[in-house]
């Protein structure tokens, strides 16, 4: 599974993508969120409060609750603002 990382979630977390391999357990967006707060600290700062972070799989904006696999590409980004 390729991850990206976008903004300040891209800071806390230290990298800008990981090519990795999650459990078979990890199935949703909300599920890898919990998996990856496990990986470091910066990691689980980044996904405090997810809340305000938002995710994309395949460049698609999805819901927490959407269904992941280990051929995806998940992006996590903040809220985008107009202006």
């Amino acid at each position: 599974m390729k991850i990206l990382y976008f903004s300040w979630v891209r800071d806390k977390t230290g990298v800008s993508n990981e090519e990795l391999t999650p459990p078979v357990s990890v199935t949703t967006v909300e599920s890898l969120i919990d998996w990856l707060k496990e990986q470091s600290a910066g990691h689980a700062q980044a996904f405090t409060d997810v809340s305000v972070i938002r995710a994309a799989v395949n460049q698609e904006h999805v819901k927490l609750q959407h269904p992941v696999g280990p051929d995806d590409e998940v992006a996590f980004f903040p809220p985008v603002t107009g202006g």
